[in-house]
């Protein structure tokens, strides 16, 4: 057991600086102007801490297009014609990175359109035009891919699973998780809320340790065993807000804002599916191989508590 507890505690504290942060995505601006003999794209982007310096992102344009000036992280395009339909291209000079991306372009009709991309996904084709279809599957494709990175949201979810115990009350559990994360998206995403970041994520990771204390501590009388409901619904809140702060850097379609934020829901709700209908299953085997249940729980309940603690100790000292 203490060997178990000991192996689990270092690999995961070896990789809690990467677990703990969600991959940010890389920002892509592409301007749209028009000249009196060609079409002039100043091209801008943003990428976050994990690309390295010396690892430069750069946005190629069709062959037509050539460079008409560089300034910082801006490059300045003179194309023959418009691009609408045309493919571009994101590389980088030493190595890819796992990052998603975000791809916004404004047009000199003052069109803008939003186009949000999973990881490795490195072209996209400049719309003229911003489509509720394409809108929706980017979003929903990019709230599933969050949730599969967002490994204290993971964490939480399985918690909750392994206290809620029954398949009816992990079901009921889980939708006051959804209902409640999804009210403080929808909240903060259109700014009717607005609280900063690293202390909504410093609180996310606490009730994380929350429900791993919880578990270590076994099956009993307290609000959490009896109710699981009402501390899903309470945290989910706060994982809501956590999830804004990630929308809101990916930023929402401007003619489609209801359309990304709901499909971005969409995609969250999805993401969270799986991985429950996975955790159920991998509950299921562990307690045909493990004769000792509470062993296996109290193990667990450790390894993801310190975990838990390592980011939450991270995520303060960073802006205390």
């Amino acid at each position: 057991m203490i060997r178990l507890l000991v192996c689990g505690f270092l690999i995961l504290s070896a990789f809690g600086q990467t677990c703990a942060d969600d991959l940010r995505p890389i920002y892509i601006e592409i301007a749209e102007s028009v000249d009196a003999d060609a079409v002039i794209y100043r091209v801008r982007i943003r990428t976050p801490p994990q690309v390295l310096p010396g690892n430069d992102a750069v946005l190629r344009l069709p062959d037509a297009c050539r460079v008409a000036a560089r300034l910082g992280s801006q490059t300045t395009y003179r194309c023959p014609d418009v691009l609408h339909g045309d493919t571009v291209t994101l590389t980088f000079s030493a190595m890819e990175v796992r990052n998603p991306a975000v791809l916004k372009v404004y047009l000199a009709s003052g069109e803008t359109h939003t186009m949000a991309s999973g990881a490795g996904v490195r072209a996209w084709t400049v719309p003229s035009l911003e489509e509720v279809l394409g809108v929706a599957v980017q979003y929903a494709w990019l709230g599933t891919e969050h949730i599969f990175v967002g490994y204290d949201h993971l964490l939480f979810v399985l918690c909750l699973i392994w206290i809620a115990g029954s398949m009816r009350r992990v079901v009921l559990t889980i939708t006051g998780f959804t209902v409640a994360h999804s009210v403080t998206l929808a909240l903060s995403a259109l700014e009717v809320v607005r609280l900063p970041v690293p202390p909504i994520e410093a609180v996310i990771a606490l009730s994380v340790m929350f429900l791993a204390s919880e578990i270590v501590r076994g099956p009993g009388e307290t609000l959490t065993w009896r109710y699981p409901v009402v501390v899903s619904g309470t945290f989910g809140l706060l994982h809501g807000l956590g999830f804004a702060a990630v929308l809101a850097e990916i930023g929402l379609p401007q003619n489609e804002v209801l359309t990304g934020l709901v499909f971005f829901n969409v995609g969250v709700e999805i993401g969270q599916v799986l991985f429950a209908l996975g955790v159920l299953g991998a509950l299921a085997l562990a307690r045909r191989w493990f004769t000792d249940e509470g062993k296996l729980r109290v193990a667990a309940g450790y390894v993801i508590g310190c975990t838990a603690t390592y980011w939450f100790i991270e995520r303060v000292t960073a802006f205390v």
